[in-house]
């Protein structure tokens, strides 16, 4: 999925997956070089991050 799907997912803007995703934990896949380049993330992945961050 891309970013702009993972916000909608997340209910966040696209700036703040681009600022705080990779702190969290969601690693990103970088498709392409420079301006251009285009962040994907697995939803596999997405699913298991949730799952991580569910209260108990």
């Amino acid at each position: 999925m891309d970013t702009n799907e993972l916000a909608a997912m997340l209910n966040m803007s696209t700036s703040w997956v681009y600022r705080e995703a990779a702190k969290l934990g969601l690693k990103g896949y970088k498709l392409g070089k420079g301006r251009n380049a285009k962040v994907m993330y697995k939803r596999t992945e997405v699913h298991k991050w949730l799952e991580q961050q569910k209260i108990h």
